[in-house]
């Protein structure tokens, strides 16, 4: 029975080892890594990161080559940037935004969807109930920063993960029959798309939003 009562406290010390690792270990290391990654992303789209570089410096610079844009959200903080790249698996999730397979280039004609965490991984979305319509989203790429603001709140919907319409190229309210196009007066849209729950959920939460400005980035004489 001593030895029975050990193993389950062992086993218990691990279970709470590891679901403190998953909320705060992963957290910490993906916000490093994304500062490091916005950090040598913003070096090597200006005209300093054409420069000679090392080979360390060569290498950081390959590490960031599929880094699309850097998202940052005024609500969420002046320090919020987060970078993003096409994809939604898990190691793209890990990494900050995940950029939906077949969205248009920011400022494009289209729905620019982006995935994020809600928690653990850097959690890039973690506030995404504090947000409201009228917020900007602002997307940075190598040429331009578009900007959009939110038509709706962060918690204004909520959806079951296999509701694919929310990311399609012009969603249709399935409650209006409308598309949100429509309701926007653009076609040319964003979704932010996160979990429903801080922990394990089968549902969403997703913000619509609209391009407002897209200006094209200046290189420094």
């Amino acid at each position: 029975m001593v030895w029975l009562g050990v193993a389950l406290i062992l086993g218990g010390l691990c279970v709470l080892g590891y679901v403190g690792w998953q909320l705060y270990g992963t957290t910490y290391l993906s916000k490093r890594d994304q500062r490091a990654t916005v950090a040598t992303t913003e070096r090597a789209w200006s005209q300093d990161g054409q420069g000679t570089v090392s080979a360390g410096e060569r290498q950081d610079l390959e590490d960031v080559a599929d880094v699309a844009a850097l998202i940052r959200i005024p609500r969420l903080g002046e320090q919020y940037v987060v970078p993003a790249r096409v994809g939604t698996d898990d190691d793209t999730l890990a990494r900050g935004f995940g950029i939906l397979e077949g969205s248009p280039e920011p400022g494009g004609v289209g729905n620019l969807a982006l995935a994020g965490h809600r928690i653990t991984h850097g959690e890039p979305l973690r506030q995404m109930p504090d947000l409201d319509a009228g917020d900007e989203v602002v997307v940075e790429t190598p040429d331009a920063v578009s900007t959009y603001v939110l038509d709706t709140a962060g918690d204004a919907l909520t959806v079951d993960i296999d509701a694919g319409w929310v990311t399609g190229p012009d969603p249709v309210d399935p409650a209006t029959g409308s598309p949100i196009s429509e309701q926007a007066g653009s076609t040319r849209l964003l979704t932010l798309v996160t979990c429903a729950e801080l922990f394990h959920t089968d549902n969403r939460l997703v913000a619509f939003g609209h391009l407002v400005s897209t200006e094209p980035k200046t290189t420094p004489g």
